[in-house]
């Protein structure tokens, strides 16, 4: 006991100094140290800080056994954990090492750590039996007779392993001791004297064994000598050593050796048995077995080169003499190694999940690799599979370190699974793998992207808040946070510029943030908005957050919400006079009045209604009708031009003043109208281009009536007292003179109150087939010459006599391509 106490006194630390480029440490301590103590301050000698090495949890990774030792979380050094028994961990190996790996955190490193055992001397030698019987017989055995002896085994190695014989004092037996090149040593037993059995017959010997360790340690063995007599000629064999080479996975029969021996002696004492006296180990005795009679030895158990190298047997050839005689021989059987032992991988350290932006270089796993073959059996190769993105990196010896060597996609593959694969180099090699589930952690590296780039969007006009217009959707391959998307309007809007007209497109949609669908704030109006463009963002909830944009072109599709509006004469005057409901039926209207000469032929423009609808398209086309009177009137109104002209030639007899009703519908579905009432005052022709010129003159057209009856009453006192008036200045004048004024008059007076006006009506190029809405203006043919009347509606006195026959009807005409209302003035017919 006080020699291992001062033996872990003396605990030597080996080298604490790191290898160049290998990164070792390496220290020694004695067998049957007690636990807790110090091997070495591996903290210290690693660099690191005080404390440090509890903070990055500095710790040891075992490798399939127990490794006896431990790093003390609180100090950092290695210390002795458990009972340290070299000859149980190394048996006869020398050196005896420990290597270990030990693991730093924050960075991850891995250090190589070395701790050689040391051998004490504890364990004496020992003999494989406590008494040895030798029968030798008398007379017939000579002095130098020689008799083997079984040699005692030491379970250290070294100097404490050389083992030095010594045996009691006797005047018959003397020992010997070979020593071969190997370093083995053979005991003889040596007769120095002869027997004599009536003297003493039997003879006890105590055979010492010592090592060489400090203090010496000894084993021994009572040997107990037999005295026989007669037979005197033992066997001999044919080579006193067999040598064996045989391969450790040979099959269990197999022929190891065949000794033979003779024996010159006649009788019984010719015939012997063969036997295994003793085997080194000698645990494996067993392993082998000879024929008794043939002395062919063979293999009855399993060889295992990695656990023993060397089987030593020591056979014997007995004789059946009395007393029996024996020969003996060594068979020495040297293991060859055979690739019977596989590649074994182990994972030390795993960090998973990657994080797909990881770098290229960065460690996920560190394996240790090892084979318990010897030379080529037992070099192993490491490879990854698949070979990409990882790959293996050796770092020391049996030590591997499993790097990233591309980037990684989690939307490409999400997770890993990865092989590494270790194959040795034997013949034919043998292979291990160990399988690695690496997870890939998710980055936000992808922005939300919609299905389209332009969204077009068509609703209907007048429709109510809250209705869904369309579903927006944007796809973000990212998971969870990173991939859960936001939306919402971005920028747009309707109107010029960021002036006052200008609206910014959220007063009109708005998008769920969820889900995505886009809905109206309000009712659209085509006649206010056509087209609204705006950008929808989508961005998600990832850190830094990244989004993507689509353009919605919404198209108001319009609706018939308008009926006609009447527009007022050219000159100006109060807005329309009339406007319809939202049904085919006519409502109130303004009146409206003009003047026609008796006598006016058929197709003369009297007037022009002039009327717009807000709406586009069939909404907008306009046509014109007239309600009252109905049947065969003397005025018709153009289908698609509002002109109001004669249907036939005016004749007295068609009264002094005409009521016309004037429709004016669009082509909706319901259509809407509006309702006019045009009074036309039928008289003289001197009248009526007195009229005309004093409208034209006064700048304006049709007026409304001061009232529907009261308006007609007073055209007509005036138009009789005129009449009245010319014929009295004629009939006292001369019925020739009268005759000749008023054919002077009813000739000429119309074109002098034409001319005598603001200046002639020239061409005016004008649409003839009604009106369109304003809100689409894109093309517009007019052509008005510098003295144009500024009225609507005029009237045109008759110059020429009617022609004969019906008054031409209108065509119908088909929707203009103008889309807009303009009214002109007709210049007089010649005559």
């Amino acid at each position: 006991m006080a020699v291992c106490v001062r033996a872990v006194v003396r605990v030597l630390v080996l080298q604490a100094a790191w290898a160049l480029g290998g990164g070792q440490v390496r220290y020694s301590v004695p067998e049957e140290a007690k636990g807790g103590t110090v091997v070495g301050r591996l903290a210290q000698d690693l660099g690191l800080e005080a404390g440090e090495a509890e903070a990055r949890r500095l710790r040891l990774v075992a490798q399939g056994r127990r490794a006896s030792v431990e790093v003390s979380g609180a100090s950092g050094a290695l210390v002795v954990s458990s009972r340290l028994d070299r000859e149980e961990l190394c048996g006869k190996s020398a050196p005896c090492a420990l290597r270990l790996e030990v693991l730093l955190e924050r960075p991850l490193r891995v250090f190589h750590v070395e701790v050689e055992v040391t051998d004490i001397n504890d364990n004496a030698p020992l003999f494989p039996a406590a008494t040895k019987n030798l029968s030798i017989a008398e007379l017939t055995t000579l002095p130098g007779s020689r008799f083997p002896l079984e040699g005692a085994s030491d379970a250290d190695i070294g100097a404490n392993a050389q083992l030095s014989y010594t045996l009691s004092p006797s005047e018959h037996f003397a020992l010997d001791v070979k020593s071969s090149d190997d370093g083995r040593k053979s005991l003889f037993l040596v007769l120095t004297k002869g027997l004599d059995r009536e003297s003493l017959a039997e003879h006890r010997l105590v055979l010492t064994a010592s090592d060489g360790g400090r203090p010496s340690l000894t084993g021994t063995v009572e040997l107990v000598v037999s005295v026989l007599d007669a037979n005197d000629n033992a066997p001999q064999f044919n080579q006193s050593v067999y040598k064996v080479r045989l391969p450790e996975n040979s099959a269990e029969g197999t022929l190891v050796a065949h000794v033979g021996a003779t024996d010159p002696d006649e009788g019984i004492n010719h015939e012997f048995s063969f036997s295994i006296v003793s085997s080194v180990p000698a645990a494996k005795r067993d392993v082998f077995s000879i024929d008794p009679q043939t002395g062919e030895i063979r293999l009855r158990g399993p060889l295992d080169f990695e656990e023993v190298r060397l089987y030593e047997l020591q056979i014997a050839a007995r004789d059946r003499g009395f007393p029996p005689l024996s020969g003996h021989c060594e068979v020495v059987v040297e293991v060859l190694d055979v690739n019977d032992n596989a590649p074994e991988v182990w994972v030390t350290s795993l960090s998973v999940p990657v994080a797909e932006d990881a770098s290229v270089g960065t460690v996920v796993a560190l394996l240790s690799v090892s084979d318990r073959d010897s030379g080529a059996n037992g070099r192993v190769r490491c490879a990854v599979w698949p070979p990409s993105p990882f790959g293996l990196v050796a770092t020391f010896a049996g030590s591997y370190s499993l790097v990233l060597r591309e980037a990684l996609d989690r939307e490409r593959v999400s997770e890993y699974e990865v092989e590494v694969r270790a194959e040795d180099g034997g013949a034919p090699p043998l292979r291990a793998s160990r399988g690695l589930r690496v997870p890939v952690s998710d980055v936000n590296d992808n922005a939300p992207a919609f299905a389209q780039a332009v969204y077009t969007v068509l609703a209907r006009e007048n429709n109510a808040a809250g209705a869904e217009l369309a579903r927006l959707w944007a796809r973000d391959p990212d998971e969870a946070g990173n991939g859960r998307v936001s939306y919402s309007v971005a920028e747009g809007g309707a109107g010029a510029g960021s002036g006052p007209g200008w609206r910014p497109a959220s007063s009109y949609v708005s998008v769920d943030a969820e889900s995505g669908r886009l809905w109206a704030l309000q009712p659209l109006d085509y006649e206010e908005l056509q087209v609204l463009q705006f950008e929808v963002r989508a961005v998600d909830a990832g850190e830094p957050p990244l989004c993507g944009n689509a353009t919605v072109q919404l198209f108001v599709v319009d609706e018939n919400d308008n009926a006609p509006a009447l527009l007022p004469p050219a000159g100006g005057g109060p807005g329309p006079w009339a406007a319809g409901e939202a049904s085919s039926s006519s409502s109130s209207a303004g009146s409206l009045w003009a003047w026609a000469a008796w006598g006016a032929p058929a197709g003369q423009v009297v007037a022009k209604i002039r009327a717009v609808d807000a709406d586009s398209g069939y909404n907008a086309w306009l046509r014109y009708e007239l309600w009252e009177p109905r049947g065969k009137g003397p005025f018709r109104v153009g289908l698609y031009s509002g002109e109001v002209s004669t249907a036939r030639a005016l004749e007295e007899a068609d009264g002094p003043r005409q009521r016309l009703l004037i429709v004016v519908r669009d082509h909706g579905e319901p259509s809407r109208s509006a309702t006019a009432t045009l009074s036309v005052s039928l008289v003289e022709g001197a009248e009526a281009a007195l009229a005309a010129a004093g409208a034209v003159s006064a700048g304006a057209g049709l007026r409304p009536a001061a009232g529907a009856e009261g308006g007609a009453a007073a055209a007509a006192a005036a138009s009789a007292t005129n009449v009245w008036l010319v014929v009295a200045i004629c009939a006292v004048s001369s019925l020739f003179l009268l005759a000749v004024v008023l054919y002077g008059a009813s000739r000429w007076a119309p074109r002098a109150a034409v001319l005598a006006g603001p200046g002639p009506a020239t061409l005016v190029c004008a649409s003839e087939v009604g009106s369109w809405s304003y809100s689409q203006r894109q093309s517009r043919s007019l052509c008005v010459a510098d003295g144009a009347g500024k009225s609507d509606l005029m009237v045109f006195s008759p110059n020429c006599p009617p022609p004969p026959g019906p008054a031409p009807k209108e065509p119908p005409q088909e929707p203009p391509a103008l889309l807009d209302t303009v009214s002109a003035t007709r210049p007089p017919l010649a005559p």
